[in-house]
C-alpha cells in the first residue's frame, strides 16, 4: 500500500511538471526554480534522501555550468568579429557550402561547447546574415536539430546527457565520459551530416521573400551572461533530483516497455523538455539497448516543436520564431527522421 502511495505522489508531481510550465506564465519564466521544488518534492515523497544525493545534485551541474560560463564570456567578447565574418564567409563558401558548414559545423561542436553557446553563436550568426526570413528560419531549424544530437555526446554539451551519465554512472553500465559517444556516434554523427545535406537542399529551395532577415531581441550584456549561467546550474541540480526522484516510477513502468514502444512513446519530447523526461526514465537497470532507443527517441522528437529542447527554445526566443512557423517545417522533417531511424535501429541494434 505505501509503495501504491508513492507512485500516486509521483504521479501527481510528474502532472505538475507536464502540464504548469505550459499553462502558467510565471513557472514557464521561472522554470529552474520549479524544477528544484518538483526534484525536492519527488525525492522526498520516494523517502531517497541521502548524503550522496545531495552531493551529486551540488557537484554534477558544475562542469556543463563552467563550460557555459567560459564559453559566454568569450562569446560576448567576440560578436562583433563574428558578425563583420558572417558575410564574408557566405561569399566565399556560397550559401550551399555556408549552410553546410554552419549545420554540421554548430551539431560537431555542441557536445563540446554546450548546446546553449551552440544556439547562442547560431542566433548571432543568422542576424549577420542579409537573406530573407523563410531561408533563415529553416536554417535555424535544422541546426537545431544538429545541435540536440550533437550535444548529446559527452556530459558538457547538454543537460539531457549529462543527466544520462549520471545516472548510469554506477552498477552496472559505470558510464564514464566517452560513454554515451561510444553508444550513440553513428546515428548522431549520420544525423547531422544528412541534416546539413537538408540544410542545402532547403536553402536552395526556398522561394525569395519580401521579408527582411531574422534579428536578435537585443545585444547580450555582461548580467546575461552571468544569470543563464546561474540558472543552467540551477535546472541540472533539479534534473538530478527528479531523475533520483521519480526512479520508482522508472523501475516500475519503464524498466519492461519494450525497446521499439518506448522510441515512440518518447516522441513526447516534441513538447516536453527532453531532458526532463530523461530524468524521469533513464534507469539502471535498462539494457544498452533500451537505453540507445529511449535516448535517440527523445533527442530526434525534441527538434520538433520550440519546448522540446534548449536550442529551439534560445534560437526561438532570440530571433522572434513563431510556434506555427517553426512546426509547419520542422514537424515533418522530425516524423521522417523518426521513422528512418526506427528502421534502421530496429534492423541494427540487436536484441536484448
Amino acid at each position: 500500500m505505501e509503495h501504491i502511495h508513492v507512485l500516486i505522489g509521483l504521479g501527481a508531481v510528474m502532472s505538475l511538471v507536464l502540464v504548469l510550465p505550459f499553462t502558467v506564465r510565471r513557472i514557464e519564466e521561472e522554470l529552474e526554480a520549479f524544477l528544484l521544488v518538483m526534484g525536492t518534492a519527488a525525492v522526498t515523497i520516494s523517502g531517497l534522501w541521502s548524503r550522496h544525493l545531495i552531493g551529486e545534485a551540488l557537484t554534477e551541474p558544475l562542469k556543463i555550468t563552467a563550460a557555459v560560463f567560459v564559453f559566454g564570456i568569450i562569446f560576448r567578447l567576440t560578436r562583433a568579429a563574428i558578425h563583420d565574418h558572417v558575410n564574408q564567409w557566405v561569399r566565399r563558401l556560397g550559401p550551399a557550402g555556408f549552410v553546410f558548414a554552419l549545420v554540421v559545423g554548430l551539431g560537431l561542436l555542441s557536445s563540446v561547447i554546450t548546446a546553449i553557446m551552440a544556439a547562442l553563436t547560431l542566433a548571432e550568426i543568422i542576424s549577420g546574415l542579409q537573406w530573407d526570413k523563410d531561408r533563415e528560419r529553416r536554417v535555424v531549424i535544422l541546426s537545431c536539430y544538429s545541435i540536440g544530437l550533437g550535444a548529446a555526446l559527452t556530459p558538457i554539451g547538454e543537460p539531457l546527457s549529462t543527466i544520462a551519465t549520471a545516472k548510469l554512472s554506477g552498477e552496472p553500465h559505470h558510464a564514464g565520459f566517452f560513454f554515451l559517444f561510444r553508444m550513440l556516434w553513428p546515428w548522431v554523427i549520420g544525423g547531422i551530416l544528412s541534416l546539413g545535406v537538408m540544410a542545402v537542399w532547403a536553402v536552395r529551395r526556398a522561394g525569395s521573400s519580401s521579408e527582411s532577415g531574422l534579428e536578435e531581441d537585443r545585444p547580450e550584456t555582461w548580467v546575461d551572461v552571468l544569470s543563464r549561467t546561474a540558472k543552467v546550474y540551477v535546472f541540472v541540480a533539479a534534473l538530478v533530483l527528479l531523475g533520483s526522484g521519480f526512479q520508482p516510477f522508472a523501475d516500475r513502468y519503464l524498466i519492461e516497455m519494450p525497446k521499439s514502444a518506448l522510441y515512440w512513446v518518447n516522441s513526447v519530447s516534441a513538447v516536453l523538455d527532453n531532458a526532463t523526461l530523461a530524468a524521469a526514465e533513464i534507469s539502471p537497470k535498462m539494457s544498452l539497448a533500451r537505453i540507445e532507443f529511449l535516448l535517440m527517441g527523445l533527442l530526434i522528437a525534441g527538434g520538433m516543436l520550440i519546448p522540446g529542447n534548449i536550442p529551439n527554445i534560445i534560437c526561438a526566443a532570440k530571433l522572434d520564431i513563431k510556434s506555427g512557423a517553426w512546426a509547419r517545417f520542422a514537424a515533418p522533417i522530425g516524423l521522417a527522421l523518426m521513422t528512418i531511424y526506427f528502421i534502421l535501429m530496429l534492423a541494427l541494434i540487436r536484441s536484448e
